[in-house]
């Protein structure tokens, strides 16, 4: 049990690097295609970017069952990334872009920081240039707009429009 949880944590973890990864190399590279669409203004209840969810879950339903057949660990290893895909769902769809009926926007804590940081990441409209490409872990939040300051004033990331508003970036500190 202890080495089952232990496997559920670390693939948890482990997914947050492979999503950071992932977001920026595939989604901002060659994946494109699909991600623009989450840089867009949402039109529908779906977006081509929701197949990257489609392609993840099905990979955690396939270790699921081959774990369940005998592949020890696998099937951790796919709970791991399911408990992963719940969370993102949770923090990324709900709570940053208001996929969810309730319109909950923190005003301090980690929560905060991972929302200012995700409305920075979106700051950038191209898929160049962007910055903070974790889902659940935020780099401080001064560090970014610093970094965002640097790219706007060269140019980099297009126009003043991009950035967001004051009211959901003010007060964010370091931690």
């Amino acid at each position: 049990m202890l080495w089952n949880t232990l496997i559920v944590l670390f693939t948890i973890a482990g997914m947050e690097i492979f999503a950071a990864l992932t977001h920026r190399h595939v989604m901002h590279g060659f994946g494109w295609g699909w991600h623009r669409s989450h840089h867009q203004p949402r039109r529908q209840r779906f977006e081509r970017n929701d197949l990257y969810a489609v392609v993840f879950a099905t990979i955690a339903i396939l270790l699921i069952a081959f774990g369940t057949r005998g592949a020890w660990p696998l099937q951790w290893i796919g709970a791991g990334m399911t408990a992963y895909g719940l969370l993102y769902f949770i923090v990324h769809d709900g709570l940053v872009h208001k996929r969810w009926p309730f319109r909950y926007v923190p005003r301090r804590g980690y929560l905060r920081r991972l929302y200012v940081a995700h409305r920075l990441h979106h700051a950038v409209k191209e898929r160049e240039h962007g910055l903070s490409f974790g889902f659940l872990y935020a780099p401080p939040t001064e560090r970014l707009k610093a970094q965002l300051r640097r790219r706007q004033a060269a140019g980099a990331s297009g126009d003043a429009a991009t950035t967001p508003r004051d009211e959901d970036t003010a007060g964010v500190g370091e931690r």
